[in-house]
């Protein structure tokens, strides 16, 4: 069988290793894809957005299965685009990304159906949100509606803060459309966790638990980014507490979308905040998390194209998944500057060193190549991933692996899984 990736990035990487391992699958195609990912699948150089060409594609050159990683093709269609020509996706549709494409409908949804998040207001005046902020107190959570590549939601604490996060994002249009309207949220305190389950529109079956890292340094500071880090299990979400997911929010999730005629189809991702054992949805998103999925589809022992077929299929319920009992650690490198402005075109060195690493992948995000030389091309670069017997000896393992990759202006966050060794 063939199969395509759509994406470039690292839980694209992870996703077409995934698949190289299994049994029915002869091709791997990615589009666009990156230097690391040409080692092991043919890139394709054609735009995620350009749906008639990647149709065409899977046509004529007889894809059997194409996954969509990243959330810009699902926002803008893409399922529903192959699926009116008859072609096997896993993907959420249009109407049903508006999960995570809008913060504002999402908040409504969960409302209507009774899944527990903060209190919020929605506002598309800027002086209108700076006086309610004022009358609510700090601190307090701003979110663009739309998306922002995971950077646009600011927890402001000061006065000042609340004031350069409406500036930013409705004055400045940092993050263009996406701002037209902005959530101010209620701040929850707690643990952040990632929940994610593989879902056929009926069956849901949660996936592992996992933590990721979303602000840029050490000790949870700086700004939001796509996330620099994550490992998995996540000692936080015990058997309780996953049923307590899966009944409160996981499963009202899919059922309420039925309930408005949308059938939810593919990965659902609900990030959480858990706050004295109660969980909490701090955002939905509609695939894989990225790097969640570094170190979540390291311990996914079960083929990948038995899930995605039966996704496709609807017979979810006839799969048995089945997880490695070892831990995995995946800590980003990312180029100087990231979140903001960074340079390209850094070469990187020491990946030949890590190669012959046991239990240690080096997943791309955003690399290329230049004549024979691999150079930096994305804000996040690398995540390199590793498992072990446990949380200590993943992370030992990959922070081992992390001293011999090496670029200029390389950044990286050191306390990767520390909030599990803190349980302990």
């Amino acid at each position: 069988m063939k199969a395509l990736v759509i994406g470039g990035g690292g839980r694209e990487h992870a996703i077409v290793w995934k698949l190289m391992q299994s049994r029915h699958v002869d091709k791997v195609y990615c589009m666009p894809g990156n230097a690391g990912i040409a080692e092991i699948a043919e890139c394709i150089d054609v735009h995620s957005l350009d749906f008639n060409k990647l149709v065409d594609f899977v046509r004529y050159e007889w894809v059997d299965l194409t996954i969509v990683g990243p959330e810009g093709p699902l926002s803008g269609g893409i399922v529903d685009a192959f699926e009116r020509e008859g072609r096997r996706i896993v993907g959420s549709t249009k109407m049903a990304t508006q999960l995570e494409s809008s913060k504002v409908f999402a908040k409504e949804f969960m409302k209507r159906y009774r899944i527990p998040t903060a209190e919020y207001k929605v506002f598309t005046s800027y002086i209108h949100a700076e006086e309610y902020v004022r009358m609510k107190g700090l601190p307090i959570v701003i979110k663009a509606d739309g998306l922002a590549a995971g950077k646009g939601v600011f927890v402001a604490s000061r006065a000042e803060e609340v004031v350069d996060a409406l500036r930013l994002v409705m004055k400045e249009r940092i993050f263009g459309d996406a701002g037209n309207r902005v959530i101010v949220e209620q701040y929850l305190e707690g643990e952040e966790v990632s929940f994610m389950a593989f879902t056929d529109g009926s069956t849901i079956i949660p996936m592992v638990s996992s933590q990721d890292y979303k602000r840029v340094f050490d000790n949870d500071e700086g700004p939001n980014t796509g996330g620099m880090g994550a490992y998995s299990p996540a000692p936080v979400i015990t058997r309780e507490l996953e049923s307590i997911i899966m009944e409160r929010i996981m499963r009202p999730a899919i059922s309420g979308l039925k309930a408005m005629g949308i059938k939810y189809k593919g990965v659902l991702y609900a990030g959480l905040i858990i706050d004295n054992g109660n969980p909490y949805v701090l955002e939905f998103n509609c695939r894989f998390g990225d790097p969640e999925a570094q170190s979540i589809l390291s311990r996914l022992n079960t083929d990948i194209m038995d899930i995605s077929m039966a996704i496709t299929d609807e017979r979810l319920s006839d799969i048995n998944i089945e997880w490695s009992d070892e831990a995995a650690v995946c800590v980003v490198l990312a180029s100087e500057g990231y979140p903001g402005k960074y340079k390209r075109g850094k070469v990187i060195h020491g990946l030949n060193d890590v190669r012959d690493m046991d239990d240690v992948v080096v997943f791309h995000a955003g690399t290329a190549f230049n004549d024979n030389e691999i150079i930096t091309k994305g804000g996040r670069v690398l995540g390199v991933t590793a498992t072990g017997k446990d949380i200590n000896g993943a992370k030992e393992r990959s922070y081992e692996a992390v001293k011999r990759i090496h670029f200029e202006g390389m950044h990286y966050r050191k306390d990767i899984a520390n909030k599990a060794l803190n349980r302990q």
